[in-house]
């Protein structure tokens, strides 16, 4: 059967998806579409124009997404293009065949680039004025991820001490072998980190000899651009970007829909102060976690993700769910008792001291997801 979206948006949030190693999803399709395919050409398309305009280059999305070629870290900056004129299609495409507004969720929210896409879908910019300055500077991020290496920290039982994993990351980096610093706290007991040279391999041996034995770091093989950690000041990224932002147009009014902001984990949009958050954006850690946290305490019911293959987003939500649902029954759920909670105690320690503070992550198995992309393509338009 299929989900009436409209039945739920009055509890529901949208999520965007930010950069990832595979970045084409279903747009090619979407593309194909007789009837979607002319709204996702002409994003595609406006995307390409402010591409060339910031690097003075040539680029057809629509040809690569035709041809399904994926983008690699050679063409970040085509790929920052992409997935936002994707995703700007897809809430597009929603409104105009199905008559679903993004001004009628509750909430938005957006990972890394996500946020930007985000910005622009509740009208406080277009997407020119921030395409423009990440654009200008991706091949600064290119130059660094060449040395760079992501490591997945995860803790097989207790609470990461997150005090003492940025203390690491410091004195790790005061060895002068490269920087090593958090880039996204996904949840209590995992983060991502990404460092310099062999800066992560210290890190690793560190973590051994400073963390108990059930906290891990595997290495992830891909290379990823250094946002959201201080590598990028060593060419002072955040501060030629936020010179770009002060005259950039928009960034005057609150958001149609509040943003859980990836950079604070709050609502903190005002009408004035865009400029600010997305300075912190550049070089600060991404806080999944307290966006995940913000969204099961809002009574939202549907998550709705927004992009070409959505990944980090539904993926928490999924570890969260099965993490909590795996001790309790389905009729334990209208009615949590302490023996059931006592469960999650003792097997996830970490997930006990949290549900103490905040049992509405109790609701984390209940919620709906719908990956966007999914959904257009199986739903049928209505008369």
């Amino acid at each position: 059967m299929e989900l009436d979206l409209n039945e739920q948006m009055g509890s529901a949030a949208f999520a965007f998806r930010g950069y990832n190693v595979t970045n084409l999803g279903r747009t090619p399709e979407l593309l194909e579409h007789s009837a979607f395919g002319p709204i996702v050409e002409r994003h595609l398309k406006a995307a390409g124009e402010i591409y060339e305009v910031a690097t003075k280059q040539p680029v057809d999305l629509i040809a690569r997404v035709r041809q399904r070629e994926q983008t690699t870290l050679e063409t970040y900056g085509e790929a920052v293009s992409l997935i936002a004129g994707a995703e700007l299609a897809q809430i597009e495409i929603l409104k105009q065949f199905f008559g679903i507004e993004i001004t009628q969720a509750r909430l938005l929210a957006g990972y890394s680039l996500g946020e930007v896409a985000a910005l622009v879908a509740a009208e406080v910019y277009e997407l020119e004025s921030l395409l423009i300055p990440i654009l200008t500077l991706a091949d600064d991020c290119v130059q660094l991820a060449r040395t760079v290496e992501m490591g997945i920290v995860f803790s097989r039982g207790p609470e990461i001490d997150l005090r003492a994993m940025e203390k690491l990351c410091v004195q790790v980096t005061a060895q002068n072998q490269g920087t090593v610093a958090i880039s996204s706290y996904l949840s209590p007991n995992s983060m991502l980190v990404l460092g310099q040279n062999h800066s992560l391999d210290l890190f690793k041996q560190a973590i051994k000899a400073e963390f108990p034995k059930q906290v891990h770091v595997r290495k992830n093989p891909d290379q990823w651009p250094p946002i959201h950690t201080p590598i990028v000041r060593q060419r002072n990224i955040p501060d030629r970007a936020a010179v770009m932002l002060e005259t950039t147009p928009g960034g005057l009014r609150e958001p149609t829909v509040p943003i859980v902001s990836c950079v604070t984990g709050a609502e903190s949009y005002n009408d004035f102060n865009s400029r600010q958050i997305l300075y912190d954006w550049i070089d600060h850690p991404q806080r999944l976690w307290n966006v995940i946290e913000r969204f099961l305490s809002s009574d939202i019911h549907t998550v709705i993700h927004v992009g070409p293959e959505p990944n980090i987003f539904p993926a928490t939500f999924n570890r969260l769910s099965i993490d909590v649902a795996s001790q309790l029954s389905q009729s334990s759920l209208s009615g949590i008792g302490l023996r059931a909670v006592s469960s999650i105690v003792r097997r996830r320690p970490w997930l006990g001291q949290y549900l103490s503070k905040n049992a509405a992550l109790l609701r984390a198995p209940l919620i709906e997801h719908v990956i966007l992309e999914d959904w257009l393509l199986s739903t049928k338009i209505p008369d």
